[in-house]
C-alpha cells in the first residue's frame, strides 16, 4: 500500500508491475487475508493504525479480485485502467510533432514487441501490454533464479528504456507540463 502509492506518484510503469506482483502475491496466499496479515503485514514494524490500513487495502484488493473474477489469473480493472491511460498517452505522443524522440524510441522497440507477440501467439494483446508482460516475465525468471538469454536481456533493456520514457511523459502529463499540440 505504501510502496504502491509511492510508485504511482514516481513511476507509473513500476507501479503497474508492482500491482501485478501484488495480485500474484494475493493469489499465492489463496486470497486469505489472515495469512497475508501474518506473513506480510505483521512482520512490518509499523504502528497498529498503519497495519490496519494495510489490511484494509489488501482486503479491498481481494474483494475486487473476487468480484472481477481474477482469483486465478488476469488483472484487476484498476490495473487495466492504468494500461488504458498509458495507451492513450502513448498514442497521443506518437501523433505529436513535438515528441519525435518518443516516436523514435517506440520504433526502436517495435521489432522486439512484434517478436514477443509472435512468440506468445496472442496478437490481440496491445503493444504496451506486451512490453509489460515481457518485463514481468523476466522479473519472475529472476525471482526464480532462472537463466535469461542474452537476446532476451537486450530486448528487455530496450523495452525498459522505452517504458521509462513513457512513465516520465505520463508524470509530466499528470503535472500539466506536457504540451503535445502544436501552438
Amino acid at each position: 500500500m505504501i510502496i504502491a502509492s509511492q510508485k504511482k506518484k514516481e513511476n507509473i510503469a513500476e507501479y503497474l508491475l508492482y500491482m501485478w506482483q501484488i495480485e500474484d502475491l494475493i493469489r499465492a496466499y489463496g486470497l486469505d487475508i489472515d495469512r497475508i496479515q501474518q506473513q506480510i503485514i505483521d512482520p512490518y514494524n509499523l504502528p497498529e493504525a498503519q497495519k490496519k490500513s494495510m489490511r484494509e487495502w489488501y482486503e479491498s484488493l481481494i474483494d475486487m479480485m473476487r468480484s472481477e473474477g481474477v482469483e486465478k489469473k488476469g488483472h484487476l480493472q484498476l490495473n487495466k485502467n492504468v494500461l488504458i491511460d498509458l495507451t492513450d498517452l502513448h498514442l497521443r505522443l506518437l501523433k505529436s510533432t513535438r515528441e519525435p524522440f518518443y516516436g523514435a524510441a517506440f520504433f526502436k522497440t517495435l521489432p522486439y514487441i512484434v517478436e514477443l507477440r509472435a512468440k506468445s501467439g496472442d496478437e490481440k494483446v496491445g503493444e504496451l501490454e506486451t512490453c509489460f508482460n515481457a518485463l514481468y516475465g523476466v522479473l519472475l525468471l529472476r525471482l526464480q533464479k532462472k537463466e535469461i538469454k542474452p537476446e532476451t536481456l537486450k530486448a528487455i533493456e530496450q523495452i525498459s528504456s522505452f517504458l521509462s520514457l513513457l512513465a516520465e511523459k505520463y508524470k509530466q502529463d499528470k503535472a500539466g507540463e506536457l504540451k503535445l499540440e502544436n501552438d
